[in-house]
């Protein structure tokens, strides 16, 4: 008669390799996605970039100036309370809402601009101003 015991279960060895194999394949396939998650977080701030980028020239195009950084991004959405009061702003704003940038923070604004004539900016994924991950109007050419 067979001894029914060696033909029951998995042994350590094989439970082992299972779980070699199991962390090799994580090894190789995570990082591909970590960093495809990465770069997509950098497009999506460059696309919404652009786009506050477009609704700032409807702005100037119906007052003549660009929103002051006081003004800020939200004299997009909200018609601005401080001067200059634009004489020529639309019901509803120029964008239904205001996005956050991928780490959920706020864009920047900076009018006039300090490398552009405006700078649209987010402080990237470090989340702090003046490093060297921003990302803004004068680099997004580098994130599409």
């Amino acid at each position: 008669m067979k001894n029914r015991n060696a033909l029951k279960g998995f042994t350590l060895i094989e439970i082992m390799v299972v779980l070699l194999i199991i962390g090799l394949i994580t090894a190789v396939v995570a990082p591909q996605f970590l960093g495809q998650s990465e770069e997509a977080q950098l497009k999506k701030a460059a696309i919404d970039i652009q786009q506050l980028e477009s609704a700032l020239q409807m702005y100037k195009l119906r007052n003549n100036v660009y929103p002051t950084t006081e003004q800020g991004l939200d004299a997009l959405v909200n018609a601005p309370t401080v001067d200059p009061i634009p004489s020529n702003y639309p019901e509803g704003g120029f964008i239904r809402r205001l996005p956050e940038d991928p780490w959920g923070q706020p864009y920047q604004l900076i009018s006039p601009g300090e490398l552009g004539v405006i700078d649209i900016f987010s402080n990237g994924p470090d989340t702090l101003p003046g490093t060297d991950d921003d990302i803004g109007t004068w680099n997004i050419g580098d994130y599409q």
